[in-house]
């Protein structure tokens, strides 16, 4: 008897996380074509984050600066995929003044460390332990998610889940023709 309880509430679980997750995230825009996420057009604070590698990470319209953050975890499964491709086209193609910030979330620093160098991560990383900007400014509740924000803080695309390389590249294009 308690196997089945335990199944059923298993499966009421899952059809909760999947109805949630169909309503507030999936590619980024609904069916009609509109943004689907409520951040798209608002404006974002500043922040400044300690470094995975030392020193201290901002927001890049703090300088002025469009920016793209890439929110994921050394134990979020999607992010594994992820990151190396992710990684690998940002290596290979300049981005202009657009600075690329990840956010390491809810992580150790070991892992963490391991995860950005074996995904051959090059750009600066931010933690965020504690999931403070993480939930508190973007309001996520789950990674794998990519933001797009433009110079003046205003958040131009998110995209929940991990990202395609057309998503991330059209994303980039729309920054730099702003």
């Amino acid at each position: 008897m308690m196997f089945v309880s335990i199944g059923i509430g298993t499966v009421i679980a899952v059809a909760l996380i999947v109805v949630v997750s169909l309503l507030t995230s999936g590619n980024g825009t609904a069916s009609n074509g509109q943004p689907a996420n409520a951040l798209v057009g608002t404006s974002v604070k500043e922040f400044t984050l300690a470094g995975l590698n030392g020193g201290t990470v901002a927001s890049p319209w703090t300088s002025g600066h469009a920016g793209v953050l890439i929110f994921f975890a050394s134990w979020c499964e999607p992010c594994k995929t992820e990151m190396p491709k992710v990684a690998a086209y940002l290596r290979r193609h300049r981005q202009g003044s657009i600075e690329i910030v990840g956010i390491d979330v809810n992580d150790l620093p070991g892992p963490a460390q391991r995860f950005v160098t074996s995904s051959g991560v090059s750009f600066a990383v931010a933690v965020d332990p504690a999931f403070t900007l993480t939930s508190g400014a973007f309001h996520f509740i789950g990674i794998p998610e990519t933001v797009f924000v433009n110079d003046e803080g205003v958040v131009t695309e998110v995209y929940s889940g991990a990202i395609p390389k057309e998503q991330l590249m059209k994303g980039l294009a729309a920054l730099k023709a702003a």
